[in-house]
């Protein structure tokens, strides 16, 4: 069994794209998406600096728009011999995962993300907040520290990782005072997002939503709020507005990728954290991270193409 992992902001890096211009059908999804939110990816893609593809408004289009431009050129290479079952997406990458099993279009997948991030970098606006990995120690101790000391646990990425968030200052101090046996990082992201600081961002949003128009999914998709598969486009939808300011469960995906017994898992661009995470969670699972065109091959030797 095939999934698709779409991975979420703070996956971009300076660069990324440059390796894929050179597909014909990656480069014209890319300007196609570029027209659609009249944003130049391309310059964003390649040239722009850290600082500048980590503001949330440019952040999430082109983390979704690498995404479908990366399906595209799999499915066209692969055809048929790619036989996906299921996708699933980590935050704003739930909305590529929506593209993958038919909820979305293209463009509707890019307009919907384009307003969430609009709406996510006012929300964080208002308050100075942000986000850190913390990597190791028992869940339940890291999840009391963190609420401990005013923190949300806003990403629960399984294989011993939890992504806290909160005001900036909560954030600082735990980066300088991690928890007993644990290390933090801080994360390259301009929000405390999965959490009540994002509040503010959803009515807009879901009015928004009510203007696309959804399909029910062709290919089974997991929900990152509970792990649980969703049959109905507007029940997902629905869900990607309230996921907002609601955890990140992740593990509970893994938990259920297992169960279904998903044999190939392939991360789409931005690739890299998710798999990273499958490696170790979900060690009987080949991960995949489509980082450069080369990785393709990958593909090819894992499905017998």
């Amino acid at each position: 069994m095939i999934c698709i992992a779409c991975p979420g902001q703070g996956s971009q890096a300076p660069g990324f794209l440059e390796p894929w211009l050179d597909i014909p059908v990656f480069k014209q999804q890319i300007e196609k998406a570029s027209d659609v939110l009249g944003v130049d990816l391309i310059h964003f893609g390649t040239v722009a600096d850290a600082d500048a593809i980590r503001d949330t408004k440019v952040a999430q289009p082109l983390i979704v728009a690498a995404g479908i431009a990366s399906y595209l050129t799999l499915t066209e290479r692969f055809g048929e011999s790619l036989k996906v079952s299921a996708a699933a997406g980590h935050s704003v990458g739930e909305i590529t995962a929506a593209f993958v099993s038919g909820i979305f279009d293209a463009d509707n997948a890019l307009k919907f993300v384009q307003r969430r991030g609009n709406e996510m970098a006012a929300a964080a606006a208002l308050t100075p907040s942000s986000m850190a990995a913390v990597v190791g120690g028992e869940l339940d101790t890291v999840v009391s520290h963190l609420e401990s000391v005013g923190l949300f646990a806003a990403n629960y990425n399984g294989s011993g990782q939890v992504v806290a968030a909160g005001s900036k200052e909560a954030i600082a101090n735990l980066v300088a005072s991690p928890p007993a046996g644990t290390r933090v990082v801080a994360l390259q992201v301009a929000g405390a997002f999965h959490t009540s600081f994002m509040e503010p961002a959803k009515p807009a949003l879901e009015a928004f939503s009510k203007q696309l128009n959804v399909k029910n999914p062709e290919i089974s998709i997991w929900s990152n709020r509970s792990g649980e598969l969703v049959d109905s486009g507007q029940d997902f939808l629905e869900l990607m507005v309230n996921q907002v300011s609601n955890p990140v469960r992740w593990d509970k995906t893994m938990d259920s990728m297992q169960s279904a017994n998903v044999s190939v898992m392939i991360e789409l661009l931005p690739a890299g954290a998710l798999s990273g995470i499958a490696k170790r969670a979900m060690p009987n699972t080949v991960a995949i991270a489509l980082k450069t065109p080369a990785d393709l091959d990958k593909v090819a030797e894992a499905i017998g193409k």
